[in-house]
């Protein structure tokens, strides 16, 4: 049990005995603690991706019913493997009702996926949304069940370092930028919640949440550079621990009062645990939300219902 800001881990999040959970990045950092939290609520099924296949393995036989977890190989950064992941999941899967995209990396050097995107961009944003596009219509088909259906698209507030999203410039490493690494960080995060948006936008439907989960003490924080691991310390005197970490991704996947505090519209993310940020106007650009849907889909060739 985990009791962070009022969210009881046990008592908050319902029953969830009829619910199929797709969570990319699992295998570590807050991805693995939310499966963790999920997992003692009695899921009909929970999918997560990773690369590591002793990490998931360690997972699984931590969690209350191995049997009810299901570990797909996925490279983020490969759209062709992101492809075979979602055609497996499609294969085995009758239903989603939640998709929740956490997978993600930090400050990294600068860099190309294998399809040659900025490794952050193409990580963070690219490879989550090709993995929720081709799962979209099966999310639409469960909704129209009368299921409550969410996506959940993890962010951070280092959104505010990037004043937009270059998309004339995503095929690049983008050493240029301006602020280097963690301006490019900072756009694949704001692209994380551009797409969460315009999915709310275009399928009503589903409830699209996007949260920050708090600066975590993971190894995306002791990875980082010397000066940039300093910043993070010095800036956070007390990192979350992972559990901490977990607990506002499963809020917005399971918790109660979600739509409630989405209906004012005017909610870019939420922070630890389920309070309204209002974002600043780039979270909130139609024409950037737009235009980054419609590029997205041409890039991975896949046209959303």
């Amino acid at each position: 049990m985990v009791i962070f800001r009022g969210f009881d881990t046990d008592r908050d999040i319902p029953d969830l005995s009829d619910k199929v959970i797709f969570l990319t990045g699992g295998t570590g950092g807050v991805g693995k603690t939310a499966i963790q939290h999920l997992a003692k609520h009695n899921p009909s099924r929970i999918y997560f991706t990773g690369r590591n296949h002793s990490a998931a393995e360690a997972l699984i036989s931590s969690c209350p019913d191995p049997t009810r977890l299901t570990f797909i190989p996925m490279d983020q950064t490969s759209l062709s493997s992101i492809r075979a992941a979602a055609d497996r999941f499609l294969a085995e899967a009758h239903r989603l009702d939640i998709l929740i995209a956490n997978a993600g990396i930090m400050a990294v050097p600068p860099g190309l996926t294998e399809d040659g995107y900025e490794v952050q961009f193409g990580t963070n944003h690219v490879g989550n949304a090709a993995l929720a596009l081709r799962v979209l219509p099966l999310m639409l088909r469960t909704a129209e069940r009368g299921a409550d259906v969410r996506f959940v698209s993890v962010t951070s507030l280092g959104y505010a370092m990037s004043s937009g999203v270059e998309l004339s410039g995503v095929k690049t490493t983008q050493e240029d930028m301006r602020l280097g690494t963690l301006g490019r960080y900072g756009q694949s995060k704001l692209a994380n919640i551009l797409f969460a948006r315009e999915l709310a936008r275009r399928y009503p439907s589903i409830t699209s949440v996007v949260v920050h989960p708090g600066v975590v003490s993971t190894s995306l924080v002791s990875g980082l550079g010397w000066w940039h691991r300093l910043l993070v310390y010095v800036t956070n005197p007390r990192l979350l621990t992972p559990e901490e970490g977990g607990v506002n991704t499963v809020w917005a996947a399971t918790g109660r009062d979600v739509r409630d505090r989405l209906k004012d519209g005017g909610v870019a993310l939420f922070e630890p645990v389920g309070k309204a940020n209002a974002g600043r106007e780039t979270c909130f650009d139609e024409e950037a939300m737009r235009k980054l849907w419609e590029w997205t889909e041409d890039e991975v060739g896949v046209k959303a219902p």
